[in-house]
């Protein structure tokens, strides 16, 4: 397995399945998730495919979604 790391090109993660949000605009705005072979997820801007990921553990990202989930993030939605 490849050495990932917070900042590395999102190109360079070989042979990941990005995926995004269903409620993703139409503009490109997204942010995609691909979980790794480690078990860790990379996060990256779709408007920069090949720009930086952001690497997290499983329990990052449970956390992140959980918090999402109840609203503790709505303030910083339109």
């Amino acid at each position: 397995m490849q050495n990932t790391y917070n900042g590395m090109a999102a190109a360079d993660l070989e042979d990941v399945v990005w995926q995004k949000s269903r409620h993703s605009n139409s503009q490109g705005n997204c942010v995609e998730f691909a979980a790794l072979p480690g078990g860790d997820v990379a996060m990256r801007n779709s408007r920069f495919p090949d720009g930086p990921a952001l690497i997290y553990t499983r329990a990052e990202i449970t956390a992140l979604l959980l918090g999402a989930k109840d609203g503790e993030f709505d303030h910083l939605s339109g």
